[in-house]
């Protein structure tokens, strides 16, 4: 029993001690997504409806996290909202984000990966998973806070569409 409550003990001052290394850290992002193309090709059949998207798009991401002490990783979970040029849509996903270097200008590496669920022309609209991949620059303003730009590529709704993506992280 007192090995136990030991090891118990001991398990929650390193729990605590690593907690507290990590901070809050919150980003928001405004973007552009330029459709691309439609990497899943589909046999039109009776009642086919077309794609899920044809069209290019604008967005607005919330997204909060933790970061660790020197600022290089970030992990957060996002909501989002979209428009394709008059088609509402949401997003959920999580983000993950590495700056490689401590300078005042750095690369970024960015993943998000989640669900998004657009009102088009199918009944209810059409909820499908989210995938994005981005590279950009990052430039430290001061030390709580950063603005960013980057760009990749975007997998969702049977479409890939190449977001542009201007942020501010705090």
């Amino acid at each position: 029993m007192k090995h136990i409550f030991t090891t118990t003990l001991l398990l929650l001052l390193i729990s605590s001690a690593t907690k507290a290394q990590y901070s809050y850290a919150g980003k928001i992002e405004f973007g552009y997504m330029h459709f691309a193309y439609h990497p899943i090709r589909v046999d039109p059949g009776p009642g086919w409806k077309g794609y899920y998207l044809n069209n290019n798009g604008i967005y607005i991401n919330s997204i909060n996290g933790l970061s660790n002490p020197n600022k290089k990783l970030f992990a957060g979970l996002g909501l989002g909202y979209m428009n394709f040029e008059g088609i509402n849509g949401i997003s959920v996903f999580a983000d993950f984000e590495y700056l490689p270097l401590k300078t005042r200008i750095t690369p970024i590496l960015n993943f998000k990966i989640g669900y998004d669920h657009i009102w088009n022309q199918y009944d209810g609209g059409t909820g499908t998973k989210l995938a994005e991949f981005g590279l950009g620059l990052n430039y430290k303003l001061s030390k709580e806070f950063s603005l960013y730009l980057k760009s990749g590529v975007l997998f969702t709704q049977q479409s890939a569409l190449l977001p542009i993506t201007v942020g501010l992280r705090f």
